[in-house]
């Protein structure tokens, strides 16, 4: 009989063991999903989730301002169409009526017959008096060869509005469906801020959102706080700030109406009388001061004359960020009104708390 020798056992190395330490790992991980022990979300600190929400604020503001702006041209296209459809429906019923005269005259035509001119004329008892009336009926031929034309010129015209109405509707259409990429852009970077919020406790939140607490009123004051200083990063309701007079009546009136809406919420795309995005905030106070100006902090900036930040002047209009995005209201000592976002209401805040883009004047 043959001798069989013991296999000796080969040690696992190299990939061989590499793969058998991923299975293991594997089979790990598996066994504790199933365990319902699953890995967490990392915590994010207070200071991180401000900087992820503030960046999705600016998002969610830089989509509303766009939002806005498609608003505003949806509902001039929607006007546009209304007026051509308005202006089509009283040239349709003009042509109505030409067309009704028009049958009116050929139907007593064809009861009068058609009788050759000089016939008329041989058996007619009064020639001067035939003569008469056949130049009567050349003439009544030659307006209702007018009214013939006419009649077709309405019509080719009626046929160019309904054209033009077409190329409206289509356009509303277009606007209509930029509306919406635009509101889903906002609601979805509002609703990714509102997530990460949730995640803190109430003072975290607090600090998260406002970034420090009202401005408090101070000891001597007579019941007013003292001024802001340029660069302390705080927000105030401005309700007991001190009030640096505007130099005219106009920007005097839209600022005197800032002041009358500190406290109310931010919601996008609204424009008042109870609630506001940053420039519908702005288009509100001027539009109270016999003022009217765009809806959009885009359009907003080229309104009136530019001025530099160190020329500022209470009811100037004060933007931020690269983009444009986002505008208030100056009211003097480095200070402005201005709406935010739908975590912090209408309140005064020093203008150095974002990047300064520019500055104009419409009062």
């Amino acid at each position: 009989m043959a001798a069989h020798r013991k296999l000796r056992a080969r040690s696992l190395s190299g990939n061989t063991a590499r793969t058998a330490a991923t299975l293991a790992l594997a089979g790990a991980a598996t066994a504790t999903a199933f365990d319902g022990t699953g890995h967490a979300e990392p915590q994010l600190t207070t200071a991180q989730v401000k900087t992820q929400v503030d960046r999705l604020y600016r998002e969610a503001e830089t989509a509303t301002e766009k939002y806005n702006g498609a608003h505003e041209k949806a509902s001039a296209a929607q006007r546009r169409l209304n007026t051509l459809r308005d202006e089509t429906a009283r040239r349709q019923d003009r042509l109505n009526t030409a067309r009704e005269a028009l049958g009116s005259s050929a139907a007593a035509q064809y009861r009068q017959g058609a009788i050759a001119p000089s016939w008329q004329l041989a058996l007619s008892s009064s020639p001067d008096r035939y003569l008469d009336d056949a130049a009567f009926a050349e003439r009544a031929g030659h307006h209702q060869a007018q009214q013939v034309t006419r009649v077709r010129a309405q019509l080719r015209e009626i046929e160019r509005l309904r054209g033009a109405a077409r190329v409206e509707a289509k356009s509303v259409r277009s606007r209509q469906a930029e509306l919406k990429r635009q509101k889903d852009a906002v609601t979805t970077k509002l609703k990714q801020a509102r997530q990460l919020l949730a995640r803190l406790t109430p003072p975290e939140r607090e600090k998260a959102t406002t970034g420090a607490p009202a401005v408090p009123v101070r000891a001597g004051t007579g019941g007013r706080s003292a001024p802001i200083p340029a660069g302390s990063g705080k927000a105030s309701t401005g309700r007991t700030t001190t009030r640096v007079p505007a130099p005219t009546s106009r920007a005097s009136a839209a600022v005197a109406y800032a002041y009358r809406k500190l406290g109310s919420p931010y919601v996008w795309g609204a424009t008042g009388p109870d609630a506001f995005d940053c420039s519908g905030l702005i288009q509100a106070a001027y539009r109270s001061a016999g003022i009217s100006l765009p809806r959009t902090t885009y359009a907003q900036i080229n309104a009136g004359r530019r001025v530099s930040r160190s020329q500022l002047q209470p009811g100037d209009l004060v933007f931020f960020y690269s983009g444009v995005s986002h505008v208030g209201i100056y009211v003097g000592n480095g200070r402005m009104i201005h709406a935010p976002n739908p975590s912090a209401p209408v309140r005064v805040a020093p203008i150095d708390q974002m990047p300064f883009a520019g500055a104009t004047r419409v009062a």
